[in-house]
């Protein structure tokens, strides 16, 4: 999802209108083919919803700080696709690509993290495809996140499709250090100061002891 716009409540890719496909320099998505991702967004985003609502209610924390959401557009999805030398066609685009629908989850602290993702899988017509703990194992650079592929029924008029979402979940510091982290290359795009790196890799250590220091108060108050 890094690189895409997310918007709080809404998906901002480009909708697939009417019976038309898009097309972006010869390159065509099927009509109604990005609809039923925005779709399936919507179904993650009201499970994801309710989830925080009920275990504030039960439990007096809410474990989830916010949620943001985004559908790619064409261009990205074209891009995405050539950049790896696969085929174009509509087929290939839903088996091959894991993150055209994306949802992010925000969480207070790590323990939410995984408690979100256990609650959010465990429902039964939620089916978990893969996950990469990058908070266990960090990334180089430093970032750290829980990804998570999962398959959401979308039940159309005429038929129910089965659609792949990348979640991404995280904590407030965690996304604080991955947002700027994305700025700051976007910035310097391909001259990239020699001991960036470094630097951006020492200011995610400080961001995973602020993570570790505030679970640990969180404990101390339950």
């Amino acid at each position: 999802m890094q690189g895409m716009v997310a918007v709080r409540g809404r998906t901002n890719g480009s909708p697939v209108r009417g019976g038309r496909a898009a097309e972006e320099d010869g390159f065509a998505v099927p009509a109604g083919f990005l609809m039923v991702y925005r779709f399936a967004v919507a179904e993650l985003m009201t499970k994801l919803r309710i989830l925080s609502e009920e275990f504030d209610f039960a439990h007096q924390h809410d474990p989830i700080e916010h949620i943001t959401s985004r559908v790619k557009r064409p261009e990205a999805i074209e891009q995405k696709l050539r950049r790896r030398g696969l085929p174009t066609d509509g087929a290939s685009m839903a088996e091959r690509l894991d993150d055209i629908a994306g949802v992010r989850v925000i969480c207070p602290f790590v323990s939410d993290v995984y408690h979100v993702a256990q609650m959010l899988t465990g429902q039964d017509d939620v089916e978990l495809l893969r996950s990469k703990d990058y908070i266990a194992k960090p990334k180089a650079n430093g970032y750290r996140s829980l990804h998570l592929i999962v398959r959401v029924p979308v039940f159309l008029s005429d038929r129910v499709e089965k659609v792949k979402v990348e979640v991404q979940l995280r904590t407030i510091a965690m996304d604080f250090w991955a947002t700027l982290e994305h700025k700051l290359f976007y910035k310097y795009a391909e001259q990239v100061p020699a001991d960036f790196a470094g630097e951006l890799a020492s200011t995610a250590a400080v961001a995973a002891q602020l993570d570790t220091r505030m679970q640990e108060l969180h404990e101390r108050l339950r």
